[in-house]
């Protein structure tokens, strides 16, 4: 049975959909573009040449993630949405550096990656405690790019009227989005055992398994970017940010543990393991997705402006059913079921999803990687 048993409810979110797409063309598009460019400036000034390359790759090849993430800042009030579309565009293009600076081998992974991280928490600290250098344990500076990033994002989220009331969810969930990916890119040196034990331990008290919570707070910069556009609004309470935390580590769930599923041929091929490789059977796998969405509707609906996030959500399902790979044999019997989940709003949204990548197909045929979260 679908979750959408509410009609009004459903035609709230087609709504949400119009709106937010007749604030985010003429409105929020250029300043993300504005944004992106300020920060291929400030990478093509690295002097470490392997650091510039994979900033400016980065830019160039997971820019749709900034470009998404900042549909939250449809939300905004119009005289903040500069500003939150300058927090979430850096905190993204962060997210996304740091991902690739601690995918790299390293004799040390969890000190290196605690070190580099520290910038993801500092960014939304309401008093953040210098460290010196986020580079202390790693061989290259890159010259303040990475402290860039992080005061532009600490000096937009200050001049928000909500920054104080979300600082404690936000501080949160970059907390628990840092120790997934260190300890996720950790693996290949240390082993699973020192990810599946951290995330068992933190799941404990939620109502998710370990493995849905791993995938949650593995993208959980989705949540801060929730909760930057939630510092927009003047009445933002604690609880209303605690309320976002919950419902978007649910989301979160359903965008990585789908991104692992379209993208298992491919890992599979280049020797890398995605996130379902903790999943013994696709059963659970698909039990988890189906309750991971039926759980964010459900909590959406207590949220203000309810209808836009499950808007989001059923965007980030549409935009990975969408893709080619999930018709594979493998991927089938798992993405018909999170179809079914949400019916009838997936529908018209996977109809322009398809027809967005059809037409990136010919602008850029030979692209094929799906960016997360």
């Amino acid at each position: 049975m679908s979750a959408f048993g509410d009609r009004r409810l459903l035609a709230g979110a087609g709504v949400a959909l119009l709106r937010a797409n007749l604030r985010y063309w003429p409105t929020i598009a250029p300043l993300v573009a504005q944004q992106l460019k300020r920060w291929e400036d400030q990478a093509s000034n690295i002097k470490a040449p392997e650091l510039q390359v994979l900033a400016l790759s980065k830019l160039h090849d997971e820019r749709f993630n900034a470009e998404v993430a900042a549909t939250l800042a449809t939300l905004a009030p119009k005289e903040h949405r500069r500003t939150v579309v300058e927090a979430i565009v850096a905190y993204e293009v962060m997210y996304d550096y740091l991902d690739g600076l601690t995918e790299r081998p390293n004799p040390d992974p969890l000190a290196s990656s605690h070190a580099l991280y520290r910038a993801f928490t500092d960014a939304i600290a309401p008093n953040p405690t210098p460290i010196g250098s986020y580079f202390a344990s790693h061989p290259v500076q890159d010259d303040g790019y990475l402290q860039k990033l992080t005061s532009t994002v600490t000096h937009a989220l200050h001049r928000l009227p909500s920054a104080t009331p979300i600082h404690a969810a936000a501080a949160r969930a970059a907390t628990r989005c840092a120790e997934a990916q260190t300890r996720a890119h950790a693996a290949p040196t240390l082993g699973t055992g020192q990810l599946e034990q951290w995330a068992a331990s933190e799941a404990h008290q939620s109502q998710l398994s370990w493995q849905e919570f791993l995938a949650g707070a593995a993208s959980s910069v989705l949540t801060v970017h929730a909760l930057i556009a939630a510092a927009a609004q003047q009445h933002t309470t604690p609880a209303q940010a605690d309320a976002l935390d919950r419902t978007y580590l649910s989301i979160c769930a359903l965008s990585t543990m789908l991104d692992s599923l379209i993208d298992h041929q491919r890992d599979t091929h280049v020797g890398q393991a995605g996130y379902i490789r903790y999943y013994p059977h696709r059963k659970q796998l698909a039990d988890d997705l189906t309750a991971a969405a039926r759980r964010a509707i459900h909590s959406a609906q207590q949220l203000p402006d309810s209808t836009h996030h499950v808007m989001t959500l059923v965007g980030v399902a549409a935009y990975y059913i969408s893709a080619p790979t999930a018709t594979s044999d493998f991927a089938r019997p798992v993405t018909q079921r999170v179809h079914a989940e949400l019916e009838p709003l997936i529908t018209p949204t996977l109809a322009v999803m398809r027809t967005w990548r059809a037409a990136k197909r010919l602008r850029h045929p030979t692209t094929t990687r799906t960016p997360s979260c």
